[in-house]
């Protein structure tokens, strides 16, 4: 029975995530033209269904990497797991492992708890490769925010988060890194963690994995270089991944992090309602909750302190990322 009631969750985050799938890795020029292509199509889910964030492409003006340290909330990455990223340099180890391509985007039925099914299908199929869909079943939030370029309200979000007391983790593209030193520098200082969304953001399934593995390392040696800080959490691109790239992934001494929540925040020109976003945010929140949102968003930007305030008043904590050993 319990068999029957995972591939029942399974079929509804398939069918959810409106994903076809990939037999095998493709050639990567191919792959760019595609993704490229999708990029420039306008998206055609409803905001209640689920979807697959996109990360906007927006070049901006190269920013001094020096600057002035912030005042500490709370120490951030020294007691977190190092990762490994050359720890990896063979791939033929990986062809025994399934290359089919599945998308990310959690919706579809909840449980008692308001949990999504597929979630938590998903966590009990893929959690042996450290990859995370959804917390504990505990009342506790966790807080990720991509960041593909900076639309002007990061700043704004760490000001509520440090008013508030708030840890979250920022995950970063290396084209935001080489531009937003200050941001990022502002994020360790103030104890948050800055996670790795790769170099150039393609979708895994559609790259050769060593390709995959430099897109990883390559910004992993970046921010250690320039900031001295070590990464060791990943976020696939548009939640975009399969079974070889997860292994991948922990291989390099990381943890996946998907997310249990996400809403259409990232179109800039078409932001949700303020009200309307609060209210949905709000009540789909769930135990072990790990939200995703987009820092691009004015939306998010203007409702985060009183989200906090709802959720806390509602007996929800807001947690750092677990240090979960590897």
């Amino acid at each position: 029975m319990k068999r029957i009631l995972l591939a029942v969750a399974l079929a509804a985050v398939f069918a959810a995530a409106s994903l076809t799938a990939c037999a095998s890795r493709q050639d990567p020029n191919k792959n760019k033209e595609k993704n490229n292509a999708q990029e420039n199509q306008p998206p055609t889910q409803e905001e209640e269904e689920p979807v697959l964030p996109q990360e906007p492409q927006k070049e901006q003006p190269v920013k001094p990497e020096e600057e002035e340290e912030q005042p500490q909330l709370e120490e951030g990455a020294e007691s977190r797991t190092s990762a490994n990223p050359t720890a990896v340099t063979e791939f033929s180890q990986y062809t025994s492992l399934d290359p089919t391509k599945k998308g990310w985007g959690p919706g579809g039925p909840v449980d008692e708890l308001n949990r999504s099914q597929g979630a938590l299908a998903y966590q009990e199929l893929y959690g042996k490769y450290n990859a995370d869909f959804i917390g504990e079943n505990k009342k506790q939030i966790c807080l990720t925010f991509d960041e593909g370029y900076e639309n002007g309200f990061t700043d704004d979000i760490l000001d509520v988060l440090k008013e508030k007391q708030v840890p979250a983790v920022f995950f970063v593209t290396q084209p935001y890194v080489e531009t937003e030193g200050e941001l990022i520098r502002r994020m360790i200082n103030e104890g948050h963690i800055v996670g790795n969304h790769s170099v150039n953001h393609p979708s895994f399934p559609d790259t050769p994995l060593a390709q995959c593995k430099e897109e990883i390392q390559g910004l992993h040696n970046y921010v250690k270089e320039n900031f001295d800080y070590e990464m060791n959490l990943f976020r696939f691109p548009m939640g975009e991944f399969n079974e070889q790239d997860l292994k991948l992934v922990q291989d390099m001494g990381y943890r996946s992090v998907f997310w249990s929540f996400a809403y259409r925040d990232w179109e800039v020109d078409n932001q949700p309602d303020p009200s309307q976003a609060l209210t949905s945010i709000v009540e789909k929140a769930h135990p072990g909750a790990i939200y995703l949102l987009h820092a691009v968003s004015q939306t998010n930007a203007e409702i985060l302190g009183d989200f906090i305030d709802s959720m806390r008043a509602q007996g929800y904590e807001f947690i750092s990322y677990p240090d979960t050993s590897l």
